[in-house]
């Protein structure tokens, strides 16, 4: 259960990266998902204080998946499964009214969200979840097949942040 810890750890701390950097990059593209977050139904004097939330969740993600002890990535998965069910229950929110927004998860896209961005918070939910048990599990690791594990864990970490495209290209045309 160790190596599911390392793999989930370095899975959220990856794809939470992108998706922090993809916001912060510049103003514009923070600009831009301050209005997606008032697309999605938070309007006025809510909508920035819930875009900043957001990343200081995702930072906190960032920073407690880094530190190689066990409470701090327990703490991560906590936090990230978390982060990720309200990101689902807003997304999911969108779909049903019908809305069209775009995802500017992991920076500026002009894909609307859909059922695949639920999906894709879905498995991300789960995938923390794992990873906490994973991380209240004790045992010796082999640091080779930890590094193995970590690389695995980044590579599905870049691919969760490329979802939109992984769907067009297996969508049926």
């Amino acid at each position: 259960m160790q190596y599911v810890d390392v793999a989930s750890r370095l899975l959220l701390l990856t794809m939470f990266t992108l998706a922090l950097v993809g916001k912060v990059s510049s103003r514009r593209a923070w600009d831009e998902f301050v209005v997606s977050v008032g697309a999605m139904g938070l309007v006025g004097a809510v909508k920035v204080p819930a875009a900043v939330a957001t990343v200081v969740a995702e930072g906190g993600v960032i920073v407690l998946a880094a530190v190689p002890l066990r409470w701090a990535g327990s703490a991560s998965f906590v936090l990230a499964a978390g982060l990720l069910a309200c990101l689902t229950v807003a997304v999911a929110l969108v779909v049903r009214r019908g809305n069209t927004v775009a995802c500017r998860c992991f920076g500026p896209t002009q894909t609307p969200l859909g059922v695949e961005h639920v999906v894709r918070n879905i498995v991300l939910v789960v995938i923390a979840l794992l990873g906490l048990a994973g991380s209240l599990v004790s045992g010796s690791f082999d640091p080779a097949l930890s590094v193995v594990v970590g690389v695995f864990g980044a590579v599905l970490g870049l691919l969760f942040a490329r979802w939109d495209d992984l769907v067009s290209l297996l969508a049926p045309s």
